[in-house]
């Protein structure tokens, strides 16, 4: 880790405490000046962390963050698994997804199941191109490598598995029902929650890479929310104060465990429960790409994974792809 990193993450180590320090005290804590933490304290509101300073009483965050531990993940995990933590943590990464792809490049021989989270993502990115939302410490930042034995054509339903693994750990967490929606997002009260990002690298029928990248939102600032297109929400306005920590270890088992049975017998025991949590089951919704648009009620998904929409009368499966479903709206 870069030493302004360490010092950032120091500064905001203290101020989620959730009281008032000042300038003079952080540069002794850090051996810098107040001068210096001015200058840490800017860069960490241009990353979008929500910090006020009130003259004679120091500064304060506006809400505390969910912030990720190191050595708390590995702890976490080895007390419910007994094995050594899969989970790697980084401050910042232009983009987790784009972090292991390039691992890929030069260690072949990376662990399957070996997971990459960060606080802050300076190039997120979503599906077709978009940029992910990715303020420091608001939400949390997650990548699983996974090597999948049969190739990328019996990948093609993967996001069903990983949306189900979304729902299993949230869950399990905080016993609250999520619904998703096809292809790759998790919604909560009708509101987006959640995105997933499968890339893919290797053979057609043979052995092949996937990153499997989620970003799920936990406390996001509204500053942030005027580059978001589509209603949304956050864990914490349902929930209240989350550990970050414990969710991506929950994440990690709960999206393991899915992958296995992905891989023992594909889609086979999973197309009912994910039909069960349509967000826009019976719904009027449009599906477009780039050139076509198509109108239907949609109906769930098949056997591969493909949306069922059906047009008068009749049923049409959908699969995969630079594609984009919407609800119609009046």
């Amino acid at each position: 880790m870069k030493t302004s990193d360490h010092k950032k993450q120091t500064i905001l180590a203290a101020l989620n405490q959730g009281t008032f320090i000042s300038g003079q005290e952080l540069g002794e804590q850090l051996g810098i000046s107040r001068a210096a933490i001015a200058k840490h304290i800017t860069a960490l509101q241009d990353m979008g962390v929500d910090i006020f300073r009130v003259n004679g009483r120091g500064y304060k965050l506006n809400y505390s963050l969910p912030l990720i531990n190191q050595n708390k993940l590995n702890s976490l995990w080895q007390q419910q698994f007994h094995t050594d933590c899969p989970i790697e943590y980084h401050a910042i990464v232009d983009s987790t997804n784009s972090e292991l792809m390039r691992r890929l490049q030069s260690d072949l021989n990376m662990a399957s199941g070996h997971v990459l989270v960060a606080e802050m993502q300076q190039a997120g990115r979503g599906r077709r191109g978009r940029t992910w939302q990715s303020p420091f410490g608001a939400n949390l930042y997650y990548s699983y490598y996974w090597m999948f034995d049969a190739g990328m054509q019996a990948a093609m339903g993967l996001s069903i598995a990983v949306g189900l693994a979304v729902y299993d750990a949230l869950k399990v967490l905080y016993g609250i029902n999520v619904e998703l929606k096809w292809p790759n997002d998790i919604y909560l009260n009708q509101h987006k929650l959640a995105g997933i990002l499968v890339e893919l690298e290797g053979q057609v029928e043979g052995p092949c890479h996937l990153v499997i990248g989620i970003g799920l939102n936990i406390c996001m600032p509204e500053s942030a929310s005027k580059h978001i297109d589509q209603a949304w929400t956050d864990l914490q306005t349902h929930i209240g104060s989350i550990d970050k920590n414990q969710l991506a270890v929950q994440l990690t088992h709960s999206l393991s465990e899915r992958l296995v049975q992905y891989k023992e017998s594909g889609l086979k025991e999973m197309v009912s429960q994910w039909n069960r949590l349509n967000a826009f089951k019976g719904e009027l919704v449009t599906l477009s790409t780039g050139q076509r648009q198509w109108c239907g009620i949609c109906e769930g998904i098949d056997a591969q994974g493909g949306i069922l929409l059906r047009q008068d009368g009749e049923l049409k499966a959908f699969y995969g792809g630079e594609v984009s479903l919407r609800k119609v709206t009046s």
